[in-house]
């Protein structure tokens, strides 16, 4: 059993937004996750870190769902900026269990353990989106660091992971209110994606404010889940 992340699959199978006009980089993008998670094994655990489908809601998800349900192991899922279809964690167990998805797992306000390591998670927060906003709303930041402690506070003593759609800290940037969370609870390894394109370069990869950063997003791994752990 080996555990994997990834974030930023973008699927829009029942809907018409593929990534494809991004660029060459996302060219097949849909065939090039299956091929990359062909690697994996029924007994793998894969953290989806984020802006897995473009649906605007659960129904229009579905198809998005089942592609990914259908990829081989278990994954758990973290909430994005672009999940516009994201829901209450109950609804979307109760949608996930209706459909027949028996691969898919909410991380949202929880964690789940991986062997004796704790996978904790949220979307986290970024500034440079307040940036574009115009304005800082403080009311979604302070929301998303209470989750994020109540994932934390959820794996107890447990060696921990966590895992966020938004980078916590990179080239020119860092969210204080995020970064002081992991380091106050330990956190050994912190992964990421949401970052594309010429973004990539800013990417914090490697050791830094004493834990280690990995870059997840998925048109940076060539859409092949990231080993984290074996």
């Amino acid at each position: 059993m080996a555990l994997y992340a990834i974030g930023d699959l973008h699927l829009s199978l029942a809907s018409n937004k593929p990534m494809d006009v991004f660029g060459a980089g996302w060219t097949n993008y849909v065939e090039r996750i299956r091929e990359g998670f062909s690697a994996l094994t029924e007994d793998d655990v894969t953290v989806l870190c984020g802006d897995l489908s473009w649906a605007m809601g659960l129904e229009e998800s579905l198809e998005d769902f089942r592609f990914i349900d259908a990829l081989p192991g278990k994954k758990y899922i973290i909430k994005g900026n672009h999940d516009y279809w994201w829901n209450t964690a109950s609804k979307m167990k109760k949608f996930f269990e209706a459909n027949g998805l028996t691969t898919l797992e909410v991380m949202h306000n929880n964690c789940f353990l991986y062997g004796d390591v704790a996978l904790c998670g949220t979307r986290g927060w970024f500034y440079e989106e307040d940036a574009a906003a115009g304005s800082h709303n403080d009311k979604v930041l302070q929301r998303e660091l209470g989750r994020l402690e109540t994932s934390l506070k959820a794996a107890g003593e447990r060696e921990k992971i966590c895992f966020l759609h938004y980078p916590p800290l990179y080239h020119g940037y860092r969210c204080e209110e995020v970064l002081k969370l992991l380091k106050q609870y330990e956190v050994k390894q912190c992964c990421y994606g949401h970052l594309h394109g010429p973004s990539h370069r800013l990417a914090v990869r490697g050791t830094a404010e004493g834990m280690e950063f990995t870059m997840v997003s998925a048109d940076y791994l060539g859409f092949c889940p990231k080993k984290i752990a074996d």
